[in-house]
């Protein structure tokens, strides 16, 4: 049963993912609430730069680098 459980969970977790981002492509909003986001305050060359880190890190990974 625990095995069971901890598989549910982790499924649910994936899936609410795939689900924020479906909906941050449908309507452009982000985060928990449309006026508290629970976003960290940062400016657009942040994200564009975090955005360059996660993409690169995923490139590095489906080549097998580190």
């Amino acid at each position: 049963m625990h095995h069971v459980l901890v598989h549910v969970i982790a499924e649910t977790q994936r899936h609410a993912g795939h689900a924020d981002i479906v909906r941050e492509l449908i309507d452009g909003t982000a985060g928990l609430l449309p006026r508290h986001d629970n976003l960290p305050p940062v400016d657009e060359s942040w994200w564009r730069d975090h955005r360059r880190r996660v993409e690169q890190a995923a490139l590095d990974a489906s080549r097998g680098s580190s």
